[in-house]
């Protein structure tokens, strides 16, 4: 009787531990990774992003923590004064920060034929502290990813805290991009600094498009489509105090939609139609300082071409 009695106990605790896991549901838990050091990174999602404490401008601790595409910064003591550089910019970046590379990014991309790249970001933004919510993205002069980054500085501020601002000063307001407006910064450091502000703060955007910031700041002269992009961040640049912003999901899509845009066409006159069309297209798949090796795609339409035409189908000065 004794032992029935244990045996029906235990298939009531059973059902109920099943009831619980079922309300509940399971949900994969990531174990948090803190980074202390002012230059420790660590890889998430399996290489697709990397995290970063990212001390620069100043010697005061920092302590974030990183789970999956999330981080939130546990403590900072920095007191950086507002009118001058951030003390830091904990962040998640995908592409080529100053030499360390994610995996299967899909950069460098020439910005003249750069693909779509939108982004999702869910924040959370205490109201202490002094600090700006921003993404910041890096152009090159050369598809290198090893090299310091010579180009431009494109930082995209969708909110701020305790009266910073961007470096330089504002050169246009109320531009629509992304579905909002934004006030338009510019200086010359030893590459173009740009930064766009929201004219009114958010501390969430999904699938802002970050190609028409880009493109903007071609018309502006600030990029060059002969350019390269290297990577986009999103973190918070923090002058003042600096425990409790965090990024609570993060995401850039390079790829997936829309058209190459981009520079106009070369000059010249065509060669006479054969009935046969043809398109090239040029990936980098690796660099250094001192070259490239990239993998291009021809693709052709029409009747059979003869052997070597490809060369007609890639122009620039590149050859096939």
């Amino acid at each position: 009787m004794e032992s029935s009695r244990n045996r029906v106990a235990l298939i009531v605790l059973g059902a109920v531990l099943l009831l619980v896991a079922l309300v509940t549901g399971t949900r994969p838990v990531h174990a948090a990774t803190q980074l202390c050091g002012a230059t420790q990174t660590t890889v998430v999602n399996g290489g697709e992003y990397i995290a970063q404490n990212n001390v620069w401008g100043a010697t005061t601790p920092q302590c974030i923590s990183v789970s999956g595409t999330s981080f939130t910064v546990d403590s900072a003591g920095h007191a950086n004064a507002t009118n001058g550089a951030p003390a830091s910019y904990p962040s998640l970046f995908k592409g080529c920060h100053w030499g360390q590379c994610t995996s299967g990014s899909g950069l460098p991309a020439q910005v003249g034929a750069m693909p779509a790249v939108t982004s999702d970001w869910n924040t959370t933004q205490p109201g202490s502290g002094a600090y700006d919510v921003a993404y910041d993205l890096w152009y090159d002069t050369r598809p290198s990813t090893i090299t310091d980054p010579d180009g431009a500085e494109v930082m995209i501020w969708l909110n701020s805290r305790g009266g910073v601002q961007p470096a330089g000063s504002r050169v246009a307001t109320g531009v629509p991009l992304g579905g909002a407006t934004w006030d338009v910064w510019y200086t010359r450091m030893s590459w173009n600094y740009i930064a766009y502000v929201r004219t009114s703060g958010t501390t969430a955007v999904s699938g802002l498009d970050l190609r028409a910031f880009t493109r903007d700041a071609v018309t502006r002269g600030y990029i060059q489509n002969s350019w390269y992009f290297i990577d986009a961040e999103a973190g918070f640049e923090i002058w003042q105090g600096g425990a409790g912003p965090a990024t609570n999901a993060f995401s850039v899509t390079v790829g997936g939609g829309g058209d190459g845009g981009g520079g106009g066409g070369g000059g010249g006159t065509p060669p006479p139609s054969s009935g046969r069309s043809c398109t090239a297209a040029l990936h980098v798949d690796n660099a250094w300082s001192g070259g490239f090796v990239a993998t291009v795609t021809v693709t052709a339409t029409g009747s059979p071409a003869p052997s070597g035409s490809a060369h007609s189908c890639v122009r620039g000065g590149h050859h096939a």
